[in-house]
Order: C-alpha cells, then structure tokens, then sequence
C-alpha cells in the first residue's frame, strides 16, 4: 500500500514523502492516527502542501526554541552548597538540581535537555550546554558556591 505521510514517522519517513508500507500497517495505524493519508492521485498532488506545512511548523518550532535560548542565555544560577575540609562539596549538582533551578528562575526546561557530562561537585563557574531543540544549543552559567 502506497501512503503519503503527514508527519514524520521513525524508520519509514518524512513528511510529505511517499511510502510503500504493509497495507495492514497504513490501514490500522497510520492512517488512523493521521499520520498519512492514502496516496491518490488528488492526494499526490496534495504534496507540496504537507511539505510547506512542515516547514512552517518547524520554523515556528526554531523560533520559540531560540526565545528559550536566549531566556536560558542570560541566567545566572547560583547552587549554595555545604563544604567541608579543602572546599570539598558535599552531594553534587545534578542536572535535576539545575532544571527545578532554572524553573524558579521562569524558565521551566526538561531535566534531560540538560547535557551535564557528570554531576559537579566542586566549586566554581560552569558552563552547562542545554539543548533546546534538534540545532539550538544555550549556555547555562552556573555558579557552585559556599553556603554560609
């Protein structure tokens, strides 16, 4: 069964492209979901539409992530941390910490956008890439201090 799909679907294809796929699989999945349309002649032609749907969203999707970045760009989030003997931290900033962080501060981000290789734990300036969408990345500024 031939389908023409309108979203992109992981290991069959992109939007606005034609597939070949099982007829069982178009009929009782895809298209029920309106995750493609069959792939008439009317709807062939149809096409060039889907695709410039897509793009549209996928700029209105970069722009608002580049709002984020740019939100997330200018914080400066201080983490007060008990310290023992040597200025030696005690725990670690995890990237939980900095999202519930970054929350208080009006930026509310998922935990897992935030690409901390391993958790700090000593004090200091770090800077934290978190990845907004596919090709946005910010720099989160983050500042381990003493708790007094």
């Amino acid at each position: 069964m031939k389908v023409i799909l309108r979203e992109d679907v992981k290991d069959i294809g992109t939007a606005g492209q034609l597939v070949e796929v099982k007829s069982g699989y178009g009929r009782n999945y895809l298209i029920p979901r309106n995750l493609a349309i069959p792939a008439t002649e009317a709807n062939i032609k149809a096409i060039g539409e889907i695709g410039k749907q897509k793009t549209i969203r996928e700029k209105k999707q970069r722009r608002e992530a580049e709002i984020v970045r740019d939100k997330i760009e200018q914080l400066s989030i201080s983490v007060p941390m008990l310290v023992g003997e040597e200025d030696k931290i005690f725990g670690s900033v995890t990237s939980h910490d900095l999202a519930a962080l970054m929350e208080k501060e009006g930026v509310k981000v998922d935990r897992r956008l935030i690409q901390l290789e391993e958790p700090i734990r000593s004090l200091g300036v770090y800077t934290v890439p978190v990845k907004v969408d596919k090709e946005v990345t910010a720099n989160l500024k983050v500042w381990v201090i003493k708790k007094t």
